[in-house]
């Protein structure tokens, strides 16, 4: 009778637990929600997560390794692949190299020999007759989810994203496409690091996150993103940096990026450390013609309306540094512009009408009365001239529209 008491009582408690607990954690259609405090009790239960490649990429993350053309991104996520396939089955799927292509990077004909992958290492290439089909993209990520499962890989390495999605450049459209993937990781447990390029970059500046290609947004959905750089004071030289670390700490940052060299140790073309260094040491420094290119952007992106801090990422500078530029640029606009005369008697008709006098910047026109005074606007129609607006801020449009239709200045 004890007996039976002692394990009702156990029953009930064990009741009384799962109560407690379906009363902390409530269901809201999609959503899951429990106190802070219980995320964070269920949380550590939980195993954490395993470095995988020298705290570049951690186990669950989505990561992004970005870097330009020729920098050798395709070699280093390999590299990696192969790295961890040594303790976890890895698949790569290949949209940048033929199979034939891939052999003969990895192969040493010289001396007859080729590297030997790891068995637990998977390489997935996209059949050519299916590039472009009717829902590509929701296609490519059904085939990887079954090729992952497949092969029982938990890693999943994607080279690289313009192939998966053709409009990474448009906002909504790689959203879309990275909550899909998304989806797919938390759907199986797996690791992603995604391949991407960045546009052609100013190798005097240091690498950001304005510098990879695609839509800004498609930044927000990585964890964890780091980038290949080129040395520009010795071509044999890359150096790897952090740029975005959401759930760790920054190890590689500009003070501490990773120096490599790539080789081929026969037949494994590969990175070699060779150290760590500044990001600093292996900029270009700036030229008289690097700044000047600075200051063009600049100007043509605020008079784009681009304001002070989306200038400032695109161009990798500090706000305050940029809204300085804009006040040099519009002073000495002004000051030119003040010195402008405009003698009409030198302006052909049909530009800004005739007559004697002259148009001085920063005055009200005189024409000498010959004609009615109109808007400036109407630049190009005969026997009219008008007024400039009071302010130089208010009159820099008209002079640059003006000096547009006058061949002669």
């Amino acid at each position: 009778m004890g007996a039976d008491d002692s394990f009702a009582d156990k029953i009930s408690r064990e009741l009384e637990k799962n109560a407690i607990v379906s009363q902390d954690c409530k269901h809201v259609g999609m959503l899951s929600i429990k106190t802070a405090n219980r995320s964070v009790e269920d949380a550590l239960k939980m195993p954490d997560p395993v470095d995988l490649y020298h705290g570049l990429l951690n186990e669950g993350e989505v990561a992004c390794l970005f870097a330009d053309s020729n920098a050798g991104k395709s070699i280093f996520a390999v590299q990696m692949g192969d790295h961890i396939s040594r303790y976890r089955k890895v698949l790569y799927v290949d949209c940048e190299l033929s199979e034939k292509q891939f052999q003969l990077r990895y192969t040493n004909r010289e001396l007859g020999f080729r590297y030997v992958f790891s068995d637990n290492f998977y390489r997935a290439e996209i059949d050519p007759e299916h590039i472009g089909v009717q829902n590509y993209e929701e296609a490519i990520i059904k085939d990887i989810e079954e090729a992952a499962i497949q092969t029982d890989s938990r890693i999943v390495i994607i080279d690289n994203l313009t192939y998966l999605c053709n409009s990474s450049e448009k906002g909504d459209v790689a959203g879309l496409f990275m909550m899909k993937l998304i989806a797919l990781k938390k759907k199986h447990s797996l690791t992603l690091l995604i391949i991407s390029h960045t546009p052609k970059r100013n190798l005097s500046n240091p690498i950001s996150q304005n510098d990879l290609a695609g839509s800004k947004k498609l930044y927000n959905f990585f964890d964890n993103v780091f980038a290949i750089g080129q040395s520009a004071k010795d071509k044999r030289i890359k150096f790897v940096k952090q740029v975005k670390v959401r759930a760790s700490e920054y190890i590689y940052d500009s003070d501490n990026v990773i120096i490599y060299e790539i080789t081929n140790d026969g037949g494994y073309v590969h990175f070699l450390h060779k150290g760590y260094g500044k990001e600093s040491d292996h900029l270009r420094d700036k030229s008289e013609e690097d700044e000047a290119l600075t200051r063009t952007n600049i100007r043509s992106l605020h008079r784009d309306g681009k304001s002070i801090r989306e200038i400032a990422d695109l161009v990798n500078l500090s706000k305050t540094t940029v809204h300085r530029i804009i006040a040099q640029e519009k002073k000495k606009e002004a000051v030119s512009l003040e010195d402008v005369v405009l003698d009409l008697d030198d302006i052909p008709d049909g530009v800004a009408g005739s007559g004697g006098g002259g148009i001085r910047v920063g005055d009200g026109v005189s024409c000498g009365g010959a004609v009615p005074c109109g808007d400036v606007g109407q630049v190009g129609q005969p026997g009219q001239c008008g007024t400039l607006a009071d302010t130089v801020g208010e009159r820099e449009p008209f002079i640059f529209d003006l000096y547009e239709n006058l061949d002669f200045l």
